[in-house]
């Protein structure tokens, strides 16, 4: 009886190592983890998601990810203490993947933070159905359990930012006052995200560390500068040139524009602001032929860059409140004058387009360098041309003007801009620290 039992045993033991055979290593390849954030981008514009919410949704994942990779490359520090109240992501209790696991840990963090989390169930599937071909089942489950812990553990730090909690603040009041925004046409939307500055930081120390310069005291006196700058954008906005009028649909990226015929009434959805620096990440990375952990460091040093953009940007937006061109124009000048592009939903000081493009190209710039030139074609599948650029700055500067010729933003608030995306940017930089230099070097 008991050789019959162990009989019974081994074969068991055989039959469970056949079906369990297979290598122990998976190869993902930095294009792998392209389109993955591709394939969130998609969504995100699929469901609409506003610039600010887009950048957060952006930031969780890439961190996810990196974090895992780091882990197992001593040549890149952890963000664990580096970020605001990020602590170390647990250890593995088996022998992992860390590339699996890094992706993983993006797709599930990626699914929990947009609403049409099917389109997401279904590329992970077709896309795991190709990477478990010939992998030791037990191995490759493995992994995906550690990517499931660590993404658990940067939810639970994601819950406490504040996010849930905007949700049921009260809306954005309007007032009567002349000099404060308003809805434009043709929606006349409700503000979007008043209590931003409320969401907890990445980096930087607060809402508030970046306040830029006063926008010009509301004054339309035709000898006063406020009124000189209004009269800026009416008279730039009627004569722009042909090269213009791409720069600023180049820019727009604007989630969701309205169009009006008669009665009816249609939305384009295009990508955000930031998703299109999350898409010049993705050109510069496969320029450089990065690894997938640098590839994985220029997704999180920009996304982190755009998030604490957006936080900066909204902490002033709702302070300063100021009135969109559009509504002075139409009131005091020309009640049918249009804007090339629809004004978006929200106050007008500073210009987030200006403050976010060039935080993350200072980011961008950190990592590849100051001259890296590329070829701009994120807009290409939204029915737009390719831009070059001589350098991220470059991309940077002619994003902020692009709201200027856009009809959508006064001279300062993109002058302003761009000095406070700077200084954030550099800020960022400065107090992350991504790699050990020296062994990083000896990688390359």
């Amino acid at each position: 009886m008991m050789k019959k039992h162990f009989l019974i045993l081994t074969l068991s033991a055989i039959l469970f190592t056949a079906c369990d055979s297979g290598k122990k290593e998976i190869t993902i390849s930095s294009d792998v983890y392209h389109q993955s954030m591709e394939k969130l981008s998609e969504v995100i514009v699929h469901d609409i998601f506003s610039p600010p919410v887009a950048s957060r949704i952006y930031a969780y994942p890439s961190i996810g990810m990196y974090e895992i990779l780091a882990k197992a490359d001593p040549a890149y520090k952890a963000f664990a203490g580096q970020l605001t109240d990020f602590e170390a992501i647990p250890e593995p209790t088996e022998e992992v993947s860390y590339e699996l696991a890094a992706l993983e840990a993006f797709l599930k963090l990626g699914t929990n933070f947009i609403f049409s989390e099917d389109k997401m169930d279904s590329y992970k599937a077709e896309l795991y159905k190709d990477l478990r071909k010939g992998v030791s089942k037990s191995y490759f489950n493995a992994s995906l359990v550690y990517g499931d812990q660590v993404a658990e553990h940067i939810l639970a730090w994601a819950d406490g930012d504040m996010y849930k909690q905007t949700r049921t603040f009260p809306k954005f009041t309007v007032t009567d006052d002349p000099t404060r925004w308003q809805p434009t046409p043709p929606g006349y939307m409700e503000a979007i995200e008043p209590s931003w500055s409320r969401i907890r930081p990445f980096v930087i120390d607060s809402a508030a560390q970046f306040v830029p310069e006063r926008p010009t005291d509301f004054d339309m006196d035709k000898g006063s500068l406020f009124y000189k700058e209004v009269m800026e954008v009416y008279d730039v906005a009627n004569n722009l040139t042909t090269e213009q009028k791409e720069i600023a649909s180049f820019w727009d990226c604007n989630p969701y524009v309205m169009n009006v015929t008669g009665h009816v009434m249609a939305a384009t959805k295009k990508i955000t602001p930031g998703g299109h620096w999350i898409g010049i990440v993705k050109i510069a990375c496969q320029k450089e032929e990065t690894t997938p952990m640098k590839t994985a460091a220029a997704y999180a040093l920009t996304s982190i860059a755009l998030a604490d953009g957006f936080i900066s940007c909204w902490d002033e937006k709702f302070r300063s409140n100021l009135i969109r061109p559009e509504t002075i124009i139409n009131k005091h000048i020309d009640e049918e004058w249009l804007p090339l592009l629809q004004t978006p939903p929200f106050p007008e000081y500073t210009s987030g387009h200006s403050v976010i493009s060039n935080a993350a190209a200072i980011a961008m710039t950190s990592l590849f360098g100051e001259s890296f030139a590329f070829d701009d074609d994120t807009e290409v599948k939204y029915g737009l041309g390719v831009r070059s650029f001589t350098s991220f700055i470059d991309a940077s500067e002619e994003a902020a003007i692009s709201r200027l010729y856009g009809g959508i933003h006064y001279m300062p608030a993109i002058a302003n801009g761009v000095t406070q995306g700077k200084a954030l940017g550099k800020y960022v930089v400065g107090k992350l620290a991504l790699e050990n230099k020296s062994l990083a070097q000896k990688q390359d």
